[in-house]
């Protein structure tokens, strides 16, 4: 199945518009990461308790906050879906935190079931230590630093090193944005959603890969043409395959994003994922292949 048959469009002259989208998305989400003093670590990487209850009733996110604040927990975040009857309560370790916050509150929820309604069976309540907290913070900026570092130099070993700067330069890219973006949302980074962040570097890394193949073989067999135009060709052939398979993709991560009934981290799963499946795309085209252009130029100008 081919979606864009013999198409000639010219993406690497369009590389400076590419950069500078690029460049302000990035430091939006910067600045916004900077106004929040850093990303939005939920309960997995911060330390704390989350107790997710089932009611048989809608209820308000007022009746939940002055709820805990009879309790003595004014300070939890709340999260309420009046649709499925459920809302999440999110505290985290303080000076002033009690060990036991999550029990107290889940008591306090279903001893309260006259006026509430709260089924005690649908009061869930998981806690995370301080330090097993930042363990895990550690543990996930590691893990995706390792697999950028692998990735540069398994590209470097496959195809050049040049190729593995625009790859690199790419997910990061990726990355970076969707970080941004979680963060002008105010959306919790979970392990599920460092989960979505490793998923994005495979799925940009691949898409790219295909790009860049064509690329080589097109750099052998295309002889006495500009380096620029066996770019363009490069890009044009494969776009078919990389819009079906974006759009593919796509659709099944919005689908998650709208229908999942499995709570906040799904959700947060879905909506990373969404994001990288169009900054991936966007990124093999308009960030890989124009730093091949680029590197191309600033050689011919060293050798002259």
């Amino acid at each position: 199945m081919e979606l864009l048959r013999n198409a000639n469009f010219d993406f690497i002259s369009k590389y400076r518009s590419g950069f500078i989208l690029s460049s302000v998305l990035i430091v939006v989400g910067l600045i916004f990461l900077g106004i929040n003093a850093g990303p939005n670590f939920g309960i997995d990487f911060r330390g704390g308790v989350k107790i997710q209850a089932k009611f048989n009733r809608a209820v308000a996110e007022k009746e939940i906050r002055d709820k805990l604040e009879s309790l003595g927990f004014g300070r939890a975040k709340t999260q309420v879906n009046s649709e499925k009857q459920e809302a999440t309560i999110s505290l985290g370790y303080g000076t002033d935190f009690e060990a036991q916050a999550g029990r107290k509150i889940s008591d306090g929820l279903i001893e309260g079931s006259a006026d509430w309604h709260a089924l005690p069976q649908g009061v869930n309540v998981s806690a995370v230590g301080p330090s097993v907290g930042q363990d895990l913070k550690w543990a996930a900026l590691w893990s995706v630093v390792s697999a950028i570092a692998i990735l540069l130099a398994y590209i470097s070993w496959r195809f050049e090193f040049r190729f593995a700067i625009g790859a690199i330069a790419a997910l990061v890219h990726d990355v970076l944005i969707t970080l941004g973006v979680f963060a002008v949302l105010s959306k919790e980074i979970n392990l599920p959603t460092v989960a979505a962040f490793l998923t994005i570097i495979g799925y940009s890394l691949n898409d790219t890969i295909v790009v860049f193949d064509r690329i080589r073989e097109n750099t052998r067999t295309l002889k006495g043409i500009e380096y620029s135009e066996t770019l363009n060709r490069s890009i044009n052939q494969s776009l078919s395959r990389t819009v079906i398979t974006s759009l593919t993709t796509f659709f099944v991560v919005l689908v998650i994003f709208f229908l999942s009934s499995s709570g906040e981290e799904i959700n947060t799963f879905a909506l990373a994922l969404i994001i990288g499946v169009i900054v991936g795309t966007y990124s093999s085209i308009f960030v890989a292949s124009p730093i091949l252009h680029l590197w191309n130029l600033k050689t011919r100008e060293s050798a002259a």
